[in-house]
């Protein structure tokens, strides 16, 4: 990036393109790289600066003499820099098509910079509803005393506070008109100041509620949870303590479930599980990473991080064989119970494919338990953000002893690299000749990429990104990979 122009007024800045944080970025006369809060590129802007160190500094938007013609208003009130501004939000104040075209640069320049990558074709974005899209959110809640208010909502920008929201336009709308009657719900409550959290879950046809109560609940209390279910049309769950006391607060009513129309799946879950944020794009998602990975009916695919199955069970009805391989125990069952509950509500000549679902640390593999998994024409990969670094370094190792890149035995202070043995029968394995790799860490897809196409024998065919929470910097991904023959 080039030095700062010293022709600009005194304390100007250019802002030339924006970081993974949604700021943007500029730089003084003397090199010095600052990052804006607020500043879009091409804005000619002054800032008032927070914080220093030797080489960039932290502002803050002051000023613009020059506005981006990409600048929009933005769609919340509660959205900006403003003193008690909402920080779900950092990118409401840029077009949404700039947005996404933001986000494809951050993508490419984390595969060239990190993975010393570059895709051979850049994927047309996914896209979908730019608001009203979040059905999945874990509102803070806050009884202030000093203000004598209960606040529900996202925290403030950069601060543990809860911010002041009376809507907010990410939410569904019906969510959305809820917010004002979910303070009054909670003022209303005995148990009020013991009620941090209320987590947002909705499925296709029913609304749950999950409510973290530090005190067991008055039966007046839960007649207020009940009848303010009946009022908004939602289903309350309960959390006493950890995660394991879930449950649901009156037995009965709907399913909480999303479908997956194209595959004809039916997908259950609990408020606890993770799903995607965003149904629309979550669908997208499914049908595009299963026609990039083009399974045939005699393949055999590994779903590696599979959840509750939401790339699994499609897979199901197009491959011979499926295997899904996840961390949590809790999920693992989910994806078996919701692979029986499918394949029951199929025809018997048109039933899933075979499927096993594994719980293993995926975090701590080896080539030796990877070829214990037996070969599969296909991979699909959907890391947390953490990526799939040791999944991928498996790999690597394998393609790296058999084509003789790297020795195996002990290592030494002579040779550091050496790798321990392949298992026995190792010849009969096969590396998967395509991978569809999901991701939601830019960087870690990067890093991930360089060792698939650097070290284990693979090229980056296609990549591109996936807009599932406009309006914020979060960068979603995808990336498709080729066995070099």
């Amino acid at each position: 990036m080039p030095t700062g122009d010293p022709s600009l007024p005194e304390g100007w800045l250019e802002v030339v393109s924006m970081d993974m944080e949604a700021k943007g970025i500029a730089r003084k006369p003397d090199g010095k790289v600052v990052f804006i809060d607020g500043a879009l590129p091409t804005e000619l802007v002054t800032a008032n600066v927070h914080r220093k160190k030797n080489n960039w500094e932290a502002a803050s938007l002051f000023a613009i003499h020059r506005e981006s013609s990409q600048r929009v208003t933005p769609g919340c009130p509660h959205a900006g820099l403003h003193e008690g501004a909402c920080g779900g939000c950092k990118m409401q104040h840029l077009h949404i098509n700039a947005q996404v075209a933001v986000k494809q640069r951050v993508l490419e320049d984390n595969l060239w910079h990190l993975g010393k990558v570059k895709a051979e074709t850049m994927m047309r974005p996914i896209e979908g509803p730019t608001w009203g899209y979040r059905y999945r959110a874990r509102l803070s809640v806050r009884y202030v005393i000093k203000k004598g208010k209960v606040l529900v909502g996202f925290h403030e920008r950069k601060s543990r506070y809860i911010a002041d929201m009376e809507t907010c336009k990410v939410l569904p709308p019906h969510i959305d008109a809820m917010l004002m009657p979910m303070r009054a719900l909670v003022a209303s409550m005995d148990a009020r100041e013991q009620l941090p959290q209320i987590e947002v879950a909705c499925g296709d046809h029913v609304t749950a509620l999950l409510l973290r109560h530090m005190v067991p609940l008055t039966e007046a209390d839960q007649q207020r949870l009940r009848d303010f279910a009946a009022a908004h049309n939602v289903q309350w769950w309960l959390q006493p303590k950890g995660p394991e006391t879930v449950h649901k607060m009156e037995e009965g009513g709907t399913e909480l479930s999303y479908s997956l129309p194209d595959f004809g799946i039916h997908m259950p879950f609990k408020p606890t599980d993770f799903t995607q944020v965003n149904p629309h794009i979550n669908r997208v998602l499914v049908t595009r990473a299963l026609r990039l990975l083009d399974v045939q009916k005699h393949e055999r695919v590994i779903d590696w991080f599979c959840g509750l199955g939401n790339f699994t069970l499609p897979l199901a009805t197009q491959a011979r064989e499926v295997l899904g391989i996840e961390g949590s125990d809790t999920l693992v069952q989910r994806s078996l119970d919701n692979y029986a509950a499918n394949n029951a509500q199929r025809s018997e000549d048109n039933p899933l494919a075979p499927t096993t679902f594994v719980g293993r640390n995926l975090f701590n593999m080896t080539p030796a338990l990877l070829m214990a998994d037996g070969n599969a024409e296909k991979w699909l990969i959907d890391p947390p953000r953490e990526g799939a670094f040791a999944l991928c370094q498996a790999l690597a190792d394998i393609h790296q002893i058999r084509t003789g890149a790297k020795p195996t035995g002990v290592p030494t202070e002579a040779q550091p690299d050496v790798l321990p043995p392949l298992p026995q029968g190792h010849e009969d394995w096969q590396f998967p000749q395509r991978i569809v790799y999901v991701s939601c860490g830019p960087a870690t897809l990067a890093r991930d990429t360089g060792l698939l196409v650097n070290q284990a024998g693979y090229r980056c065919v296609q990549a591109g990104v996936v807009n599932m929470f406009p309006h914020t910097a979060h960068v979603e991904s995808m990336a498709v990979f080729e066995r070099v023959n």
